[in-house]
């Protein structure tokens, strides 16, 4: 099937307040215990930073994961920072994360290399893709941790519905809408490994972590 790109940007009000009060509970608490799998001999970071952090509910389950570690979290959607400042002080971690409005790939960035860089779903609102991944090389040292999750594109149109089924039946109208457009702009495995060589980026692994989410990570050896 071939690719349906969606807009970069969720900044629509209703957009964002669904994707905040979406329940991401069973994905995101899984996602979040790959990283020390995947990252196993890692000292816990004293940086880290979140690309596309949406509603900040990643960089809130990091933040409880290594409680010294300091967060910035990226996103050029107004509307979705607003919905991040309510999560984050409702988790009393405005002294720990901080909201960047800022959009790949020109970003300008307190660190010059953070202990981890993580993003989960930006992917696949990328125009340009290779602008994720040139960001990661601006920001990431050999020591960094890198951990991008994203959707991963269905081979029809009937699979794409089938998983809308299965995971948002009881969602607003407008959070099936969404999911659906994004499985559609999602990348393939191989779309995705074809996008890590391109960018010298072929040290990072790249996994299936679920029916619908890939994993890359790693570090980068050459760096």
């Amino acid at each position: 099937m071939q690719r349906l790109p969606e807009p970069e940007l969720m900044d629509d009000p209703a957009q964002a307040i669904a994707y905040a009060r979406a329940d991401f509970e069973a994905a995101h608490s899984t996602l979040v215990q790959h990283f020390p799998r995947v990252f196993a001999d890692l000292e816990p970071p004293n940086t880290v930073l979140d690309l596309g952090c949406g509603p900040a509910d990643i960089s809130v389950r990091f933040a409880h994961m290594y409680p010294s570690c300091r967060i910035d979290a990226v996103d050029g959607a107004p509307c979705m920072l607003q919905q991040a400042q309510a999560c984050i002080e409702a988790a009393a971690l405005q002294h720990r994360i901080t909201l960047h409005l800022q959009r790949l790939p020109d970003c300008e960035l307190p660190e010059k290399n953070y202990g981890a860089i993580v993003s989960n779903s930006l992917l696949h609102h990328l125009h340009e893709p290779r602008h994720l991944w040139a960001t990661i090389c601006r920001y990431a040292s050999s020591r960094t941790a890198i951990f991008i999750c994203d959707l991963c594109r269905p081979q029809s149109i009937e699979q794409a519905e089938a998983l809308v089924t299965r995971y948002a039946a009881g969602e607003p109208d407008i959070l099936r809408r969404d999911f659906y457009n994004s499985l559609l702009a999602a990348f393939t495995p191989d779309e995705v490994r074809a996008q890590l060589d391109t960018a010298g980026l072929r040290d990072l692994r790249l996994e299936a972590i679920s029916d619908r989410h890939l994993l890359v990570y790693g570090r980068l050896e050459s760096a």
